[in-house]
């Protein structure tokens, strides 16, 4: 199917428009086609924003080479979708969702019997009746390749009852394999997942219930993850991914030109980008569509030779995950006890100049507490460098401004975005000079568990992989020094499935410094110790042996240990 040809036409509008006055503009058919009408509101720099597009449709569609701009998704997505297809979404959590094409795909009554059987390819699998999360409900996705599925529970419930296949890969794999797909590029290598499970095969895909003579209901595997090819390259270990090729890719942008050109916005150009050029066929819907030629090319994030068609987004909630302002912040100051120690601990990794990605929870925290003279730039893989402090309102709250945790920020001036493969490629090539994250467990060896616990918790392994197998990037991780239950969460080897073999530098817990000797077998060597503890009292909250750096050993903080 190619797109309804139409030009522009007239714009009926005065000289000077009054910002939020409407107008209209005529969109001029090519012969034996038809006209459609837009409603638009002036805005600034004469800029219009196209808010509704008649639901008119044609018999007879005619090829025209200068117009990719279709009426509706109804109509975008007619004679592309068939049962068994495989699609590329856009959008990291909520952020750059393609909604108007979901919804259709989703509801719409004339793809009811071909949108079956799916497998789509995301970066996260969204939330409960939204987005993708209506793709789920309406079942009609077989297999779902996705990094994080942590905020979805019916997606979870539907995986844990075998109604749903569930590939979970790296965030800066899906990224880059989409990428490929669209670069001519069938395999790559990468070190995210290296020593896991992820390469060396048997994560569950898809579980099948089963119910006993006792009606005892369990879940056991129907189909586990095989191995991955690997490679040493100098003395690197490396894993084979390929490209995903889909047949269909699905995009949300900012602003488009009736060529296809994209614009996007903040953090909501996440893998859009990169989603639309793993396509044989790609549509993207928009908020705004100019002519042709109002785009400066250099304004251009995506050429218009990777989008097929155009459609204004009718459906553009942009719901906010987490809306988080200013005054969130300030919780951080009766944050008291071992939790405050771990965040004021974790901000003296900070060094001046330094490129830092920061984790959910006490990492984040910890840039509350930069040292005085020290400044650093906060990445987040969803697609920012320069992470500002959460906005000083509700009102001034941007969904297309998000951190990795989906919570609401602002950017600092000199900051910038980017595309996910972009964001991974920092990372993966050792650009990021410090990562702060949690974890489950530690091993001796500096192993990290921190993704999944098997038949309990299914969270995905989001872009930690990728983060901590980049090299020359300091590893940090903050967590309790024990379980709820007083188990040791630091121990000789790690019985939950790895994260990362051989990659932390150093553990900062409630209790105690640890560095770890991941390239050697020096293991543990405690280096700080909370004030009101001893060694004894360490050496018993510890799964494994450990040497002492000195003695005595210096306290981890001095200004807030008190007797506490």
């Amino acid at each position: 199917m190619r797109p309804l040809g139409i030009n522009v036409f007239q714009l009926i509008r005065s000289r000077s428009p009054n910002v939020g006055r409407r107008y209209s503009f005529l969109l001029r058919p090519a012969p034996g086609t038809i006209a459609i009408q837009h409603n638009v509101t002036a805005k600034k720099n004469n800029r219009f924003v196209s808010t509704a597009l008649s639901n008119q449709s044609s018999s007879t569609k005619h090829e025209h080479a200068n117009s990719k701009v279709v009426s509706s998704a109804k109509e975008a997505l007619e004679g592309c979708v068939f049962p068994g297809m495989s699609i590329s979404v856009g959008g990291f959590g909520l952020g750059g969702t393609p909604e108007t094409l979901l919804n259709e795909l989703s509801t719409g009554k004339e793809l009811e019997h071909l949108a079956k059987d799916l497998t789509v390819a995301s970066l996260t699998a969204g939330v409960d009746n939204f987005g993708l999360g209506k793709l789920f409900e309406a079942k009609k996705v077989k297999r779902m390749i996705a990094s994080y599925v942590g905020e979805n529970k019916n997606f979870e419930e539907m995986y844990f009852n075998g109604d749903l296949e569930v590939e979970l890969t790296p965030q800066g794999t899906i990224a880059q394999r989409m990428r490929a797909a669209g670069s001519g590029i069938p395999i790559f290598y990468t070190p995210a997942g290296v020593g896991t499970q992820y390469a060396t095969g048997g994560i569950p895909i898809k579980f099948k219930k089963i119910v006993g003579d006792d009606n005892q209901v369990r879940h056991e595997v129907d189909i586990a993850s095989q191995p991955r090819e690997t490679r040493i390259v100098g003395d690197q270990e490396y894993v084979m991914e390929e490209a995903f090729a889909a047949d269909l890719a699905l995009v949300k942008a900012f602003k488009a030109d009736t060529r296809g050109n994209l614009i996007f916005r903040g953090t909501s150009r996440n893998a859009n980008p990169d989603a639309a050029m793993s396509g044989k066929l790609c549509i993207a819907e928009v908020e705004e569509i100019v002519p042709a030629g109002d785009l400066d090319p250099d304004e251009v994030h995506l050429p218009g030779i990777f989008v097929h068609k155009v459609i204004i987004a009718s459906d553009n909630e942009k719901r906010i995950e987490r809306l988080k302002v200013n005054h969130s912040s300030q919780d951080v100051g009766v944050v008291k006890g071992g939790r405050a120690r771990m965040i004021k601990r974790a901000a003296k990794e900070f060094r001046d100049g330094m490129y830092v990605n920061l984790g959910i929870g006490i990492p984040t925290m910890a840039s509350n507490f930069i040292p005085p003279g020290v400044h650093i730039e906060l990445q987040a893989e969803n697609g920012m460098m320069g992470l500002g402090p959460y906005p000083p309102t509700e009102a001034a709250a941007d969904a297309d401004f998000i951190n990795a945790g989906k919570e609401t920020v602002t950017p600092i001036d000199g900051a910038s975005t980017f595309s996910s493969s972009d964001s991974f490629s920092m990372i993966r090539g050792g650009h990021v000079d410090l990562t702060i994250l949690g974890a489950l467990q530690v091993s001796a060896n500096g192993d990290l568990a921190n993704w999944i616990i098997p038949g309990k918790l299914l969270k995905g392994m989001g872009g930690a992989m990728d983060l901590v197998s980049a090299p020359n990037t300091k590893v940090v991780v903050t967590m309790d020094h024990t379980s709820k239950n007083g188990e040791p969460k630091i121990m000789q080897e790690c019985s939950l499935p790895l994260t990362g073999r051989n990659v932390v530098d150093r553990i900062i817990t409630d209790m105690c410094v640890f560095d770890c000797d991941k390239h050697g077998d020096g293991g543990l060597t405690l280096v700080e110790i909370a004030a009101h503890l001893s060694v004894d009292d360490i050496r018993n909250s510890t799964g494994c042996d450990f040497k002492v750096a000195s003695d005595p050993l210096p306290f981890m903080l001095h200004e807030i240990e008190g007797g506490g």
